[in-house]
């Protein structure tokens, strides 16, 4: 059984990570762009949100004694087999853990204006992922 106000806290920290980049998407792209201090905030940020959601999946089928995920982005998969998650974000999620794999183990290959780009077009699936888990019956 799902672990209630340990769930809601990780949901209350993905929430404010995903206001943090809020702020950060804010910024033209010409200014972010020039800014290693946002770049490396959004980075960091990102990095965290995305872990933050692949801990709840964890936690979620830890709980819920679900199959045993092959790697992060499997675990999203487990919740989209399990009807808690939409199966149209099946791609977007695997693809926002992968990013979030470029920036841990190969952040030299990441360029800021991809990281801007994130930051414009998915800040979404975050908060999309965070209103279905908060918004299911458990």
């Amino acid at each position: 059984m799902v672990d209630r106000p340990k769930l809601d806290q990780m949901l209350s920290n993905l929430r404010q990570y995903v206001a943090a980049l809020r702020q950060i998407a804010a910024t033209p792209e010409e200014q972010f762009l020039s800014s290693p201090d946002k770049i490396g905030s959004a980075k960091y940020h990102l990095i965290i949100a995305i872990e933050c959601c692949i801990d709840i999946a964890n936690h979620v089928i830890a709980s819920e004694n679900y199959r045993f995920p092959r790697n992060n982005a499997d675990s999203l998969t487990v919740l989209v087999e399990q009807g808690i998650l939409a199966a149209d974000r099946r791609e977007s999620l695997r693809a926002m853990v992968g990013f979030r794999n470029r920036l841990v183990h190969l952040y030299w290959e990441v360029e800021d204006a991809r990281v801007h780009g994130f930051l414009q077009n998915s800040l979404s699936d975050l908060e999309d992922f965070g209103r279905a888990i908060a918004t299911y019956d458990w």
